[in-house]
Parts: C-alpha cells; sequence; structure tokens
C-alpha cells in the first residue's frame, strides 16, 4: 500500500513544524508540496531527510515552488512544462512544476507536484498566462500518457471542479478559479485519460481543501475545493482510498490549505 499526498503549505519556512508533525502522524510515502517561497539550497532538506525522506525541489525565492518528498529514490526528475513560457510571454518561468518516478512496493509511480497559477485578475495578463499554463499541462499530460504507467499529478490546481466544491457557487463565478473556460479546460486534461481520484470515490459535497485567511473562512466553513490529484488509468486500478485532512487547517500558524492523499495497493 503507497500513500500519495498533496499540501499546498504556504512557505515551508512558516510551515515546518506543522509538515514534520504531519508526516510522522500520517506516514505518506509521498508528499508533493506546492508554494514552498524558497529556492532549493535553502529547502530543509536535512530535516526531511532526518524524517527518513529523499526531497526534489523547484525553487524560487519568495514566491511558488514545488517538492516532492518520498521514501525511496526519486529518479527520472523533471522540472518546468516543455514549451512553458513566463507571465506575459516571457522566459522568466516560474517554479511551478516538478515530476518524479518512484518505486512504492515494486511498482513505478511516476509523480508530479503542480502549483497552477491563480489567475486573477481576470482582465490582467495573470488569466491569459493561467490558461496558457493549462495548455503547456494538458500537452504533457497527454504526453506522459504514452508510458502507460500509473501516474499521479497531484498539487494546488486553483480550479474549483464544480457547484459543490465552493461553498457560494454565485459569488464565485466571475473568478479565474471558478470560470467557466478554466473549468473547461480542468476537464480537457481529464478527458485525455485522467480520473480525479477525490471525486472518483466521494460525491458529497462541501468538503473543502482551502479556507482564506480573511474573514473568518475556516471558522465559518467557507472553503473551497481545489487540490486534486489526477490519476492515469494505471494508477486508478490501483486506487483505494482518498481523502482531504482537514485537521492541519484548524492548528495555529496554518497554511490556508490542508493535505489531500490517496493509497494506491499495488
Amino acid at each position: 500500500m503507497a500513500k500519495i499526498a498533496t499540501w499546498n503549505v504556504n512557505s515551508i519556512k512558516a510551515r515546518l513544524p506543522h509538515v514534520l508533525e504531519w508526516l510522522k502522524a500520517a506516514e505518506p510515502d509521498v508528499l508533493c508540496l506546492q508554494e514552498i517561497k524558497c529556492i532549493a539550497e535553502n529547502f530543509p532538506t536535512q530535516e526531511f531527510e532526518d524524517a527518513g525522506y529523499s526531497v526534489v525541489v523547484c525553487g524560487q525565492k519568495t514566491y511558488n515552488g514545488v517538492a516532492i518528498a518520498a521514501r525511496g529514490n526519486l529518479e527520472d526528475v523533471r522540472t518546468g512544462l516543455p514549451g512553458e513560457k513566463g507571465l506575459g510571454g516571457s522566459d522568466d518561468i516560474q517554479a511551478r512544476y516538478i515530476e518524479a518516478a518512484i518505486d512504492l512496493d515494486g511498482t513505478m509511480v511516476r509523480v508530479a507536484s503542480i502549483y497552477l497559477p491563480n489567475g486573477n485578475p481576470v482582465d490582467t495578463e495573470k488569466y491569459t498566462y493561467k490558461l496558457d499554463w493549462m495548455d503547456s499541462l494538458k500537452a504533457h499530460a497527454a504526453n506522459l500518457l504514452s508510458l502507460e504507467e500509473p501516474i499521479v499529478l497531484a498539487g494546488d490546481y486553483n480550479v474549483i471542479p464544480e457547484d459543490g466544491d465552493v461553498y457560494d457557487p454565485d459569488r464565485w463565478q466571475d473568478d479565474a478559479l471558478f470560470r467557466l473556460e478554466v473549468r473547461r479546460k480542468f476537464r480537457e486534461i481529464l478527458y485525455l485519460g485522467y480520473t480525479e481520484a477525490y471525486r472518483t470515490l466521494h460525491q458529497e459535497v462541501g468538503r473543502y481543501s482551502f479556507w482564506d485567511y480573511q474573514g473568518g473562512a475556516w471558522q465559518k466553513g467557507f472553503g473551497l475545493r481545489i487540490d486534486h490529484l489526477l490519476l492515469s488509468a494505471q494508477a486508478v486500478d490501483l486506487l483505494d482510498e482518498c481523502e482531504i485532512d482537514s485537521g492541519p487547517r484548524g492548528k495555529p500558524k496554518a497554511s490556508d490549505h490542508t493535505p489531500v492523499w490517496c493509497t494506491l495497493a499495488p
């Protein structure tokens, strides 16, 4: 049984005690991290190694940044998306994608940690950047399927898939996380042959992975489900469980996201 989790920690420096505590309690085999907000040299690699994890990092000073921590070797590591452009079409590529192959109980699983752009405000180049980035992700996700191996594309997608994934759908209609155009692009990735792990096992609505710091959103239950695990057919065949662990969000100085995890049973 292999456990794969994703968590936007909103600064690994600020959230390291929470992350180490969760690693010890939840015992994931793989943890995909987003918004680590540091360059690779400043990532707390030693603390993760002391906890029994190898780490690969695609970092950036102050903003963005993704990483994968795993029990076992991380092989065939790739950073960035083929053909990806930066904001405004520049060559300044943001640290939003890292991928590795990991031997989990004798089965090689390819795992990616993804931090998809937010896209707000929608009347700026940030929204165009989000749409273009999703196109690049779709193209790469399609190519990965040709490997015919278990694939888990995990991360903060900044996409609310359906009405039941947000506390007030009407309020969010024109937000970059919920605009119809964005949701369609998310579905296009699924239609390639991927399955969203949580929704395939859970039909209930009102389960969230993000609560804003503003307006008492956590206390009021005003959440969004924007952190997802997308599985190839080979990974879906192994899917056993998928859950949202809201416990870390209730801790002092918590990230505004909480872990989402699935288990694969080879």
